[in-house]
């Protein structure tokens, strides 16, 4: 079993930045692929990015490329995405998300999920 608790979330200006963090108890964190989805109001769960396990490679929609970042320090048991140049289209309910193997970006392929954290971008 994996728990998972975001933090990092709030308001923010365009243009601003924000780092949202998730850190995971129970064991094997490490051996876990990392994702990052976000719900939007009126809207349906999307991918935004993932990390996956062992080798670290990284995914991204392609509306946030070039802008946010995600990474992981197991060491730490967290996975943080690093969001630069918000918009205003990027704000919602930030959600972490894990499981064993490849990342996928459909969110039914994944077995653990964190509460959320709210990310507002004002215009």
């Amino acid at each position: 079993q994996v728990q998972l608790v975001e933090s990092g979330g709030g308001l923010v200006q365009a243009g601003g930045s924000l780092r949202l963090s998730c850190t995971a108890s129970g064991r094997d964190f490490s051996t876990y692929t990392m994702a990052w989805f976000r719900q939007a109001p009126g809207k349906e769960r999307e991918f935004v990015a993932g990390i996956s396990w062992p080798g670290g490679s990284t995914y991204y929609a392609d509306s946030v490329k070039g802008r946010f970042t995600i990474s992981r320090d197991n060491a730490k048991n967290t996975v943080y995405l690093q969001m630069n140049n918000l918009k205003p289209e990027d704000t919602a309910v930030y959600y972490c998300a894990a499981r064993a193997g490849v990342v996928y970006t459909t969110q039914t392929r994944y077995n653990y999920w964190g509460q959320g954290t709210q990310v507002t971008v004002s215009s």
